[in-house]
């Protein structure tokens, strides 16, 4: 019901900015017909002052619009997460009810902690990420305590935890072997690239579809930066929302990547720390059915693109 409101109000400012504007032409060319020839200073007085006004009718239309798809994003995201909360709650609350009313086997009762156990923590997950977005917002990268990271472990250490979380076997992700003895060594938060690298690796997980095949791999782009990229061979994504995705609150237009749950703020959060690290993060895809290909880049230690502190 919002979505559509909100749909009527664009088309509502949009109307009025074009009926503003025919207003205003239908104006001023009346005026230039009624003014005398020798009038020039009048006219070209007139000209601007029709300029300005047509740059503020459609910079107001603009920025009406914005404000109308920035509320209809929060609401969506205000929706997802209070699913994202809802449901484990509810999940937790029917099986301690269950423990309570009447008596369980052993067995059932330590299933039933099993799934409480992974409520929680998917209820605990929803949480951090609502305040990681929050953080990242307002945090500047001189704020950062940079320590010296080496890539391959920790992002070894990210793929056994989001198998783990996932229930997914170990050839379901892979991490492929860096060749040589390169130095994939940054100087950063290891808290916060755990955090972008994980979000990183459910995206990639919960966009795969029926099947979850990840591939990890790490190298060198331009001898100064270390890159990781995580291709699945999923869902896809859209041309069009490829550059929008790492908005905060976004959600693809593509009606089966909205099925897959989120809050919007994954790759938000991903973006966020990487700019902070110095670095950039970007994604391709082929299109629907293609899968998709996430990179993080980021200043290799000792090459100036970032600073350290004690």
């Amino acid at each position: 019901m919002n979505i559509t409101r909100r749909r009527g109000a664009i088309a509502l400012f949009i109307t009025l900015g074009v009926c503003l504007v025919g207003l205003l032409v239908t104006l001023n060319i009346g005026w230039i017909h009624l003014l005398h020839k020798r009038q020039l200073a009048l006219l070209v007085g007139g000209i601007v002052l029709f300029g300005v006004l047509i740059a503020g009718v459609v910079l107001n239309t603009i920025f009406l619009v914005r404000e109308v798809r920035r509320n209809e994003r929060q609401d969506s995201f205000l929706n997802a997460v209070t699913h994202e909360l809802k449901t484990p709650i509810a999940s937790i609350r029917l099986y301690l009810e269950t423990l309570q009313r009447r008596p369980v086997t052993e067995e059932k009762r330590q299933e039933f902690y099993r799934i409480m156990l992974s409520d929680s923590g998917r209820l605990l997950a929803t949480v951090e990420q609502v305040l990681k977005a929050g953080e990242a917002s307002h945090r500047k990268e001189k704020d950062i305590h940079r320590v010296l990271i080496d890539m391959e472990p920790l992002v070894a250490e990210c793929i056994v935890i989001t198998r783990q979380r996932h229930h997914l076997a170990d050839d379901a992700i892979v991490l492929r072997d860096v060749p040589g003895a390169v130095s994939l060594k940054v100087m950063g938060s290891p808290e916060d690239l755990r955090t972008a690298v994980l979000n990183l690796l459910d995206n990639a997980v919960k966009y795969s579809g029926g099947k979850v095949h990840v591939v990890c791999e790490l190298g060198i782009s331009g001898y100064n930066r270390v890159v990781l990229s995580v291709t699945d061979a999923g869902i896809g994504v859209a041309a069009k929302d490829l550059k929008n995705i790492f908005k905060r609150f976004y959600r693809a237009q593509d009606v089966t990547l909205r099925q897959v749950k989120g809050t919007g703020l994954g790759l938000f959060i991903v973006r966020s720390i990487a700019r902070q690290h110095g670095g950039t993060a970007t994604a391709e895809s082929a299109g629907h059915g293609k899968g998709t290909t996430m990179r993080i880049e980021l200043p290799l230690a000792g090459t100036g693109g970032s600073s350290a502190s004690s």
